[in-house]
């Protein structure tokens, strides 16, 4: 068995062994290649292939930040694994200890004094370990010392015959009334909506609307809600890696949680998205409270996933 560092002549081979280990969470070559090598932090140095006679048989991506992330700054303690696999017919031959060995090594000689498994933004490809799905992966990162964390959990919903309800109706005409207003996005509300997102939800959520007003998808992603000053007080937005039918992320300003503005602007997100002929909606990740309350809007559970770390 040989252990190198990634090489791209691999590329392939590496999404190939992905689709097959990894059954729930299918993945392109352009995907792979966006969230890998070509996210800003990516370090040679911390990706690994696993070869048999030339065959790709395992993989391996941490990460460790080289720039700052934002408001969030470097995270100087923080390490990642975004990702881990070995071919099923290769498990149980400590070939996934050696590739992880390799890697927690490399953090800690980085200042490392923590490991995240997964959550990496703005470039993640799970929340947490799928332990229904994955319950090898659960296992292995448990024997090498990783403590459980918070569950998180995707949801959806099916928008083929969406219609806005007469409560929420009722609420938005309520809003109305206070001089809350819903709008699509229009770059008049750009430099309003970068101040609302510091404030309010720095790091990832800004990122997103910040990538999106660049590439001008803005007005077509995004609804921000309104105050009577005519603030930005609210805002959704959807599609963050171009499929359409992601949703995500939603947040009103903590000072007018309690006014069903949050409710509101679900709804008529999703309504949008029906207009344009999306039939159903997912989003990634929310925590226990976040669950209850889209439960309540008509979402279901689609798949938990769970922290895990370790100190070093």
């Amino acid at each position: 068995m040989e252990y190198i560092i990634y090489n791209q002549k691999y590329e392939k081979d590496v999404v190939a062994l992905w689709n097959k280990t990894l059954f729930l969470d299918q993945i392109d070559v352009d995907s792979f290649r966006n969230k890998t090598i070509l996210d800003e932090n990516y370090d040679s140095s911390l990706c690994y292939l696993a070869l048999d006679n030339d065959k790709v048989v395992g993989y391996i991506l941490g990460m460790k930040r080289k720039f700052p992330y934002l408001e969030k700054g470097l995270q100087e303690d923080l390490g990642w694994i975004s990702v881990m696999f070995v071919d099923k017919e290769y498990q149980n031959k400590g070939i996934g200890e050696k590739l992880y060995l390799l890697i927690e090594t490399r953090l800690k000689e980085l200042g490392a004094k923590k490991i995240i498994l997964a959550s990496y933004s703005p470039n993640y490809f799970f929340a947490g370990i799928d332990e229904t799905n994955y319950p090898e992966a659960k296992d292995f990162f448990t024997k090498m010392g990783y403590v459980k964390g918070e569950n998180h959990y995707s949801m959806g919903k099916d928008l083929s015959d969406f219609k806005m309800s007469d409560e929420i109706n009722e609420k938005y005409k309520a809003l109305m009334d206070k001089g809350y207003k819903l709008i699509n996005f229009n770059y008049s509300y750009a430099l309003e909506l970068i101040d609302f997102l510091t404030k309010e939800f720095p790091g990832g959520w800004k990122k997103r609307a910040l990538l999106s007003m660049s590439n001008k998808t803005a007005e077509d992603l995004i609804i921000l809600v309104l105050d009577k000053d005519d603030k930005v007080c609210g805002f959704s937005m959807r599609a963050i890696d171009g499929n359409l039918e992601r949703f995500g992320p939603i947040g009103v300003a903590e000072e007018k949680r309690n006014e069903g503005i949050g409710s509101v602007l679900l709804n008529f997100s999703f309504n949008d998205m029906h207009k344009k002929g999306i039939n159903r909606m997912f989003f990634m990740t929310t925590d226990e409270p976040g669950k209850r309350y889209y439960e309540r809007n008509g979402l279901s559970l689609i798949r938990i996933f769970t922290d895990y770390h370790k100190d070093l």
